[in-house]
């Protein structure tokens, strides 16, 4: 004990190192470190690294005690001193100099005084940057991680300070995250624990670059201001955080980002999300561009009970990311990202409906705000469509298909669910739907129709096309426009009128292709159908006829041979015939408008065509209108305020668009006058017959029609007349008499067998089928009975001669048969 209060006492007498290490403080802190001692101690821990966790224990007690004694002066040179020994040393015994080391940054760390964390931050960063060349197994930086995290959301008052502090803070989770992000014996930075701690940190930084910015710095301090800028620090360090993160590691990396939003609000002004999203999309690799987006989905469907402010918030994030995402690779996050929007957009119209979240009003309910879910669910069609928008042809077209499999089915007999607004629930349903349909058809670019339009697909759309609902039959013309128009001619028909020029127009028009021509020898019929009927609704605005001129319009131009030429005038004067004969008892302005969608089509088609005397009957018809009838041409009918006439049951032939000229002018260019000649009759499909359900007395009137024709006493037949001229006027002309003839039996017949007894009707049934029996023995007598044999007949049982047949090989031919 004697000795080493002694040798504690002579300086002789002390050990080497510590001399070496006493001998590096000058007597005056200000002079700073005395470079040669300096040198001399790095020497020595070089040459004895044996002594160099000594040589940190030392350093470490005299800065420990200099702190106390606020001798700061000799603490700044102690971590010089430290520092130098580190960049210089890399043995294997530098593991217990660098704890010494990180017990002396953690106690200037620990300091009130911001200098000090300062300096032992930029220490700390510094040894960061220091590959070591030994594992270290047991050291923890969990001290350091809530230490400079807590650095970073310093309240200083003095700005200058507290930026100085948030810098620091944000340069020490920088080197920490560096340090241990790729040396698997450390501590798992990636750990929640660790993540909630930095992540928030690095945000809050982030965050406030806006109230930086406001405070304008004078010109002199404007670039000094710059480099200091804590944001831009902590968005570097989120970028180089994000970008080290593996596979498993990106969830625990985006939820406290998703945490911390929703604790600060920052959904709703959504500017801020939006950045920091954006951020983490170009940070991370592209191959993880899934897992956010997952994120992202799986937090909206987490708030799918919030306010719908924060849940369109959320959903604009989305969208931005998405896009970001679609670059890269997607993979089967894409029907997964749609379902979930599709799912949200339901769940608001529901809300939107009944006015709470769990479908009862109560007093603790939360009101919601009708107007407010309305904005979410154009923020969640705004987001569908910019989505697919980025998608490759084959994931949009599957994109199409599911979408338009969640579009209900309509039904007569559709239930109808009501809430406080009283509007069909099914009814908003379809027209979101289909609004996100329309986002994702625009701008859709196939070069086969087949593809982009196939029949499952099409089926349905045609199917909602024939809705009472106006809106919903706006938007299924508006589909089908996006689809077809493939080299953007869609503006230019926008407005109906009859240009005596279309070249003006400056129209994309491409021949045909042959899978066009076979889509079209597959669909048109269905697609006229559809446009005649749409045609003939009561409740068609103007919208709904500049929609319909589109499509014709775009059909001639993108789909059309010489036939589909042939059945869109027909179409087209089969809808002038709906305007003048009037059995739909139209009102007058949807008259006048299909007079004047006819003649602006035709126009179209005239100058199509080029055929010289088409082009002259059409402008001899236009022209007789401007000056006759106005309110038959779109210029006067599609205003503001449209010029109609209150009588138009008595239009003169020289107003309409005639068949037979037609037929006459265009048959002599090459055109099928035969087709032209007959009138377009809409075909019945299995939907009229869901549709529009026959009564019971209808469907027996049938039945008993048919059994009625093949009585037996109506056996005989009729001989065959001549199909003339006269006879096709004739019956053209009696078809309303033999209409009303036909519904009179009819009527007599299903009376028959509603009071007719029950022996007379099972009698005349009982006759029908001997009748049948008969008739059916005869047919198989025919069929079973062999051919006749080249040699004879032979006698069978019964004494009945029988046809017997003989193999060729046994047959005898003549000598002349044989060669």
């Amino acid at each position: 004990m004697y000795q080493a209060s002694v040798c504690g006492c002579c300086g002789a007498l002390r050990p080497r190192y510590k001399r070496l290490v006493d001998n590096i403080f000058p007597e005056d802190p200000e002079d700073g470190l005395v470079k040669t001692n300096m040198e001399k101690l790095t020497f020595y821990a070089l040459s004895a690294p044996e002594k160099l966790d000594r040589i940190g224990a030392y350093l470490s007690e005299r800065l420990i005690r200099d702190v106390g004694r606020h001798r700061y002066g000799y603490v700044c040179i102690a971590m010089e001193a430290l520092d130098q020994l580190l960049m210089a040393c890399h043995c294997q015994s530098i593991n217990l100099f660098v704890e010494s080391f990180l017990k002396m940054v953690a106690k200037l760390l620990e300091s009130e005084k911001p200098n000090l964390q300062i300096l032992g931050t930029n220490s700390f960063v510094k040894f960061a940057n220091i590959e070591e060349d030994t594992p270290s197994y047991h050291r923890s930086y969990d001290f350091f991680v809530s230490r400079f995290s807590e650095m970073c959301h310093s309240s200083h008052d003095d700005l200058e300070i507290k930026t100085k502090i948030r810098m620091s803070g944000i340069k020490g989770l920088q080197g920490v995250v560096r340090k241990t992000v790729n040396d698997e014996l450390q501590a798992n930075i990636w750990d929640p624990q660790h993540m909630d701690k930095i992540v928030p940190s690095l945000l809050f930084n982030l965050q406030h670059v806006e109230e930086a910015e406001s405070r304008s710095p004078s010109p002199l301090q404007a670039p000094e201001k710059e480099k200091e800028s804590p944001a831009e620090l902590a968005e570097r360090c989120l970028r180089e955080l994000l970008g080290r993160a593996a596979f498993g590691n990106i969830k625990n990396a985006i939820k406290p980002v998703l945490i911390h939003l929703d604790n600060h609000s920052l959904w709703e002004p959504k500017v801020f999300a939006i950045r920091c999203f954006k951020i983490i999309m170009y940070s991370i690799q592209p191959q993880h561009s899934h897992l956010v987006i997952q994120q992202l989905l799986g937090h909206l469907d987490a708030n799918s009970r919030s306010a719908a402010t924060v849940r369109a918030g959320i959903v604009e994030v989305l969208s931005e990311a998405a896009v970001i995402a679609a670059t890269g690779s997607v993979g089967p996050t894409v029907l997964e990202m749609f379902n979930t929007l599709l799912r949200q957009l339901r769940l608001s119209i529901d809300y939107a409906l009944t006015g709470s979240y769990d479908g009862a009003v109560s007093l603790g309910t939360k009101i919601i705000k009708e107007h407010e879910e309305r904005m979410f669910q154009e923020a969640v069609i705004k987001t569908v469509g910019s989505f697919a928008s980025t998608l490759p042809t084959y994931q949009r077209s599957e994109v199409i298909l599911f979408i338009m499999s969640k579009v209900p089915r309509p039904s007569l007999h559709q239930a109808v669910d009501t809430g406080r607004t009283g509007e069909n629930r099914n009814r908003l349903t379809q027209i979101m739907l289909l609004k996100s349909l329309l986002q994702v058809s625009t701008g859709f670019q196939c070069n086969n129709m087949m593809s982009a339009l196939p029949s499952n697909f099409l089926d349905r759309l045609l199917s909602t096309a024939l809705m009472e609902d106006a809106e919903i039959r706006l938007f299924v013309l508006e589909i089908l426009i996006s689809f077809i128009d493939r080299h953007g001619n869609r503006h230019k028909f926008s407005t109906i009128s009859t240009l005596s020029d279309i070249s003006v127009l400056k129209l994309k028009v491409d021949k045909c292709s042959r899978q066009d021509t076979v889509f079209m020898k597959k669909h048109s019929q269905q697609l006229y159908r559809h446009i005649y009927l749409s045609c003939k609704e009561e409740t068609n605005v103007q919208k709904h006829y500049e929609a319909l001129y589109g499509l014709l319009a775009l059909i001639s131009i993108e789909l059309a041979n010489e036939e589909v030429v042939v059945d869109l005038i027909r179409l087209v004067l089969a809808v002038q015939d709906v305007a003048q004969v009037n059995e739909e008892n139209l009102p007058v302005y949807n008259r006048c408008a299909l007079y004047a969608l006819g003649a602006a089509y035709l126009n179209l088609i005239s100058q199509l065509t080029t055929v010289p005397a088409f082009c002259q009957h059409i402008h001899e018809v236009i022209e007789t209108r401007k000056k006759e009838a106005p309110y038959m041409l779109p210029e006067d009918v599609f205003v503001e305020r449209p010029r109609l006439s209150q009588n138009l049951d008595g239009v003169v032939i020289e107003l309409l668009f005639r068949q037979s000229k037609i037929s006459e002018v265009l048959g002599g260019s090459g055109y099928n006058s035969d087709r032209l000649c007959l009138p377009y009759i809409p075909q019945l499909t299995d939907e009229d017959r869901l549709s529009k359900r026959r009564s019971i007395g209808e469907t027996i009137s049938l039945q008993v029609e048919v059994e009625s024709r093949n009585s037996p006493e109506k056996e005989e037949r009729v001989p065959a007349e001549e199909i003339t001229y006269e006879t096709l006027k004739k019956a053209i002309v009696d078809s309303v008499a033999v209409e009303e003839q036909e519904r009179e039996r009819r009527r007599q017949v299903v009376e028959k067998f509603q009071k007719a007894p029950f022996e007379e009707i099972a009698a005349h049934c009982g006759a029908r089928a001997s009748l049948l029996q008969s008739k059916l023995n005869q047919i198989f007598e025919i069929t079973i009975r062999p051919p006749p044999s080249p040699s004879g007949t032979i006698t069978a049982a019964y004494g009945q001669p029988q046809n017997h047949s003989i193999p060729v090989y046994e047959m005898k031919f003549p000598d002349l048969c044989v060669y």
